[in-house]
């Protein structure tokens, strides 16, 4: 297929509480989309970008500037018929950018798949109908208010749920969700906020039998994290620093990690996504499909990929309703905590025009240029 045109359109869709990490609050997802049109069809992507350079570098206003001045002018630079397995090659030279890249192969990889009328699920060698999905949870105002959401996703028939942590706010609104909650599986995420001098305090965490302590120091610290992992009981889970199937396959080698999560913008894209589950699966170390605050474009997409033999642990997968007062893709249901993978060619979901323009506060042609 040959590219035509190559749109960049930036939309915002309110929380329905501000959403609170280490990193920071926010009251709103601002997302960054790539609409391509080409000879063989429209398709779409989305940029797991945040609004700002707090979870990674990438953030969605230099997440546009790259795509427009860089990724689509090389991309376009191939020539003649452009499939997905294309995309990273050609992109190869910009060095970092993951998430942005990941977009515009999404994008590719939709209209591709909906030419060939296969399904993303299908794309990547999913072996499951339906996946178990989890809740992340913020920082909460109060041990209180927490319990009150944990007590709430439960009722919805959530089997996991992942707890905010910073320093200041770990070990007791643990305890209390695990003295609430009993055997609900239970992981925490730091997103970073400790260092190696905490071992002692992270170490408190491990008698509440937590499924996973995830990122709990800086993303650069991979010799720290190997480290920790051998002053605590609880298994280390990274994430930010996991950004290619190769970088996986190092972190494991050192011990920095005994659980992988998996995002496909955070590796490039859901094929790369799916080379890093080959190398972990074939290492007998199991993965989960973490989650970006996604929309449900996007995460219609993440449930192929959960549905991987090696995805064994649930994901943050829970329906955006749970979190997006507004949303520009069809709602999903989780019934008893469990969503059904898409079977539809393409990514999995249909956007909604209506809503990408009641929502939209930007948009730009990459290409043609104006």
């Amino acid at each position: 297929m040959r590219i035509t045109t190559v749109e960049l359109r930036r939309v915002r869709l309110p929380f329905l509480a501000p959403f609170r990490t280490s990193a920071g609050s926010t009251e709103g997802r601002e997302v960054l989309l790539v609409r391509i049109d080409t000879t063989a069809g429209e398709g779409w992507g989305e940029c797991a970008a945040l609004g700002e350079p707090t979870y990674t570098a990438e953030y969605v206003a230099g997440a546009a500037g790259v795509l427009r001045d860089h990724l689509v002018p090389r991309l376009l630079a191939v020539g003649g018929e452009v499939g997905a397995t294309a995309v990273a090659p050609a992109l190869a030279a910009v060095r970092g950018h993951h998430m942005a890249k990941a977009a515009l192969e999404m994008a590719v990889l939709d209209v591709e798949l909906r030419a060939a009328g296969i399904s993303l699920a299908q794309r990547l060698g999913a072996t499951r109908d339906t996946v178990e999905a989890g809740v992340a949870v913020g920082i909460a105002p109060s041990i209180g208010a927490l319990l009150d959401v944990v007590g709430g996703a439960v009722d919805d028939g959530y089997r996991r749920v992942k707890l905010k942590i910073e320093p200041g706010w770990d070990v007791e609104p643990v305890r209390a969700v695990r003295e609430r909650f009993g055997d609900l599986v239970l992981q925490v995420d730091a997103n970073g906020a400790y260092r190696i001098g905490d071992a002692a305090q992270l170490a408190l965490l491990d008698p509440f039998d937590l499924a996973m302590i995830e990122q709990p120091l800086p993303p650069d610290d991979l010799a720290g994290s190997a480290h920790l992992a051998r002053r605590i009981a609880t298994p280390i889970c990274l994430d930010e620093p996991i950004t290619s199937a190769e970088v996986a396959a190092g972190v494991l080698a050192m011990g920095a990690a005994a659980v992988i999560n998996v995002k496909a913008g955070r590796v490039g894209g859901y094929l790369e996504a799916a080379r890093v589950h080959d190398v972990c699966l074939a290492a007998g170390v199991p993965v989960w499909c973490g989650g970006m605050l996604e929309t449900g474009y996007a995460r219609a997409a993440n449930l192929a990929l959960a549905a991987l033999p090696g995805f064994t642990l649930p994901g943050d997968l829970c329906p955006p309703s749970r979190y997006l007062a507004a949303d520009v893709a069809a709602p999903l249901l989780a019934p008893g905590g469990r969503l059904q993978v898409p079977s539809q060619p393409g990514l999995g979901a249909d956007l909604l025009a209506e809503a990408i323009e009641a929502h939209t506060t930007a948009t730009e042609l990459a290409y043609p240029s104006r």
